[in-house]
């Protein structure tokens, strides 16, 4: 707690902030709107609709990254590298639900913890760009920065960023949220019925025997324990909770609320936003939008970042020091964490700053094929998280979640896995928009190789 500031202050949120005071500050990856009022138009509308989430349950999640701090939890966070409204369909949204159950309950059975589940859906409709325009054949257009900006067609009408497309992003979330918490809900979750979460691959998948020699030992536990103690209402549900990068500010600035009885600000379109590498400057538009809400926040940290400047965005982010505030997500690649990650856990840790180291194995591993694809090899995610665990290990810090792009489709997208899959599967379905998802079986391989590293200390192989 800061000296000279009571409780009930602090819970309000920083002096000198309201959800507008962003627009101050350098807004980076923002897309240029061509007119103004029709703008304003639509945040004005934006912000008249219902909140995509409440306040009592970012609060929760708050508490629960809290626990995962303490090492009493670990946090599962994946889904798309950027959702499209044409995916807002019921398969879709279910097989992304089931690859993380399925995901959840091999690392509860393995981890024998509590694991939080946070989806990377319902909002991950904008995509930072390397670059604001594209040209093809002599022709520059606006880069596509996700439905909620732009359409990936290749004319001037279609990359025009619309504003409407804010109103249909939170549409198309608050479908998605409506269906998650629908079959949830309703028990789709249910461990006494895990065999609802089986995808097609569970027949002739390498790892079906693994997984099904899982499923029955954990459901021979709970009839067990309920002839005992009778039938056990907590496992027919889960909680779960939903991110995205906060990176199109005048969509969250419209969509955060203050509400009764909790004092301060919430951004209520996500219970978990975060920052990307590209927008994460301490004097930037993002972190001065981010310093104001309540939500629990997470960062992405990559590798060339360095104490002198992850310290003081830890302290503009969380001066207080809150249980649950601030997550790191460092995502360095396998070829570079090994010389980027140690010195930041033995400056936080040295400082005494509270924080959830998440690692992302994904987006430092990303690389272009002959034939245009980009792609990422598992044995460099596999080993960029294999490292991580080692190097946390020896700075006495903790890795407390995974942070993963990643689909419920049969994709192939990432080479290798238990199938290893070549350069020419590729192109058999390549289906993403933007950045390379694990498919299913990769995701379920990732998670069980996440057991045997976390329990055994054999290695994430």
């Amino acid at each position: 707690m800061v000296p000279g500031r009571d409780a009930s202050a602090q819970a309000a949120g920083p002096a000198r902030w309201s959800p507008d005071s962003w627009q101050q500050r350098e807004a980076l990856q923002q897309p240029h709107y061509d007119d103004a009022d029709e703008l304003a138009r639509a945040g004005a509308h934006l912000a008249q609709l219902p909140p995509l989430v409440t306040s009592w349950e970012v609060l929760a999640l708050k508490q629960a990254i809290a626990e995962a701090q303490d090492g009493d939890r670990f946090l599962l966070q994946g889904g798309d590298c950027a959702e499209s409204f044409a995916d807002c369909t019921s398969p879709v949204i279910s097989n992304r639900l089931k690859v993380l159950l399925q995901m959840s309950l091999v690392l509860v059975h393995g981890l024998k913890k509590p694991v939080l589940r946070v989806g990377r859906f319902a909002g991950q409709y904008a995509k930072p760009r390397s670059t604001d325009t594209e040209t093809r054949d002599g022709l520059t257009l606006p880069s596509f920065r996700g439905d909620v900006v732009n359409s990936p067609d290749f004319t001037a009408e279609a990359r025009r960023p619309d504003p409407q497309r804010l109103i249909q992003a939170h549409a198309h979330s608050a479908l998605t949220m409506n269906f998650v918490r629908a079959l949830i809900d309703g028990g789709f979750a249910d461990l006494h019925h895990p065999e609802y979460w089986d995808l097609a691959w569970v027949e002739h998948s390498p790892l079906a025997a693994e997984y099904r020699q899982m499923v029955a030992g954990i459901g021979d536990s709970l009839r067990f324990m309920e002839t005992l103690a009778g039938p056990i209402a907590g496992f027919s549900r889960v909680d779960f909770f939903t991110s995205h990068e906060a990176l199109l500010l005048h969509y969250e600035q419209a969509l955060t609320r203050q509400v009764p009885r909790h004092p301060g600000w919430f951004n209520l379109s996500t219970h978990f936003p975060w920052i990307g590498m590209r927008t994460a400057a301490l004097d930037g538009a993002h972190v001065e939008y981010f310093r104001g809400i309540r939500n629990p926040i997470a960062v992405k940290v990559g590798p060339t970042v360095t104490p002198e400047q992850l310290l003081p965005l830890i302290d503009a982010l969380n001066p207080d020091d809150e249980p649950g505030r601030l997550t790191l997500i460092h995502r360095m690649g396998n070829a570079k964490i090994g010389a980027a990650l140690p010195s930041l856990l033995e400056a936080v840790r040295r400082e005494g700053r509270r924080v959830l180291w998440v690692a992302d194995p994904m987006h430092g591993n990303t690389e272009s094929t002959s034939n245009g694809h980009k792609t990422r090899r598992f044995d460099n995610i596999r080993g960029e998280l294999d490292q991580a665990f080692d190097i946390h290990a020896a700075a006495g810090t903790r890795l407390g979640g995974v942070h993963l792009e990643l689909t419920g489709e049969d994709v192939t997208e990432c080479m290798g896995g238990a199938r290893d899959l070549s350069e020419t599967d590729l192109d058999r379905a390549y289906k993403s928009m933007v950045d390379p998802r694990l498919n299913y079986e990769q995701s379920l391989e990732l998670a069980m190789l996440i057991v045997r590293k976390s329990v055994g200390g054999t290695g994430v192989r």
